[in-house]
């Protein structure tokens, strides 16, 4: 049961055998969330404090801890609304961390309302510029984040 404290979460699922580690940034002034591994084709949720800001981003484990596409959240923000993006302003090279976030109601959808980031990089539901609208809201508090690379995705790169 969802506490106080913890009444939001984060789901990362990846999508792939990689194992990867989660890094959290918080915005200033906001608690630290401690990184987490994930094992290929596993998910792990996390549970994310009251009112948190910041952001997330996946590396291959044991690999160098430079940020990549980030998974951006704000909890409980104006109107008690959850805000999220995928932003690849950082790094728009990283194709094998972060790739989607959206709300965990719309998990089993095929085609989902409320959805930011790309199955495969680059898409047009990505924030790649500070002026663009890609911020998404929602009143849920449990959101999923998916890693890595789908093996239902196909590639139209020619070989």
């Amino acid at each position: 049961a969802a506490t106080l404290a913890n009444a939001n979460s984060i789901t990362f699922i990846n999508q792939d055998d990689t194992t990867r580690e989660v890094i959290f940034t918080p915005s200033a002034g906001y608690q630290a969330i401690d990184t987490i591994t994930i094992e290929g084709n596993k998910q792990v949720k996390v549970d994310i404090p009251i009112s948190w800001v910041g952001n997330a981003y996946a590396v291959t484990e044991g690999a160098a801890k430079i940020p990549g596409m980030l998974a951006e959240v704000t909890f409980q923000g104006w109107n008690d609304f959850t805000y999220f993006d995928v932003s690849a302003i950082v790094n728009p090279t990283d194709t094998n961390g972060v790739k989607q976030i959206f709300p965990a109601s719309e998990l089993e959808s095929t085609v989902k309302n409320l959805v930011s980031g790309c199955i495969s990089f680059p898409c047009t539901t990505a924030y790649y510029a500070p002026a663009d609208i890609q911020t998404v809201t929602t009143k849920e508090t449990d959101l999923i984040v998916t890693l890595g690379n789908s093996p239902d995705v196909v590639s139209r790169e020619v070989e």
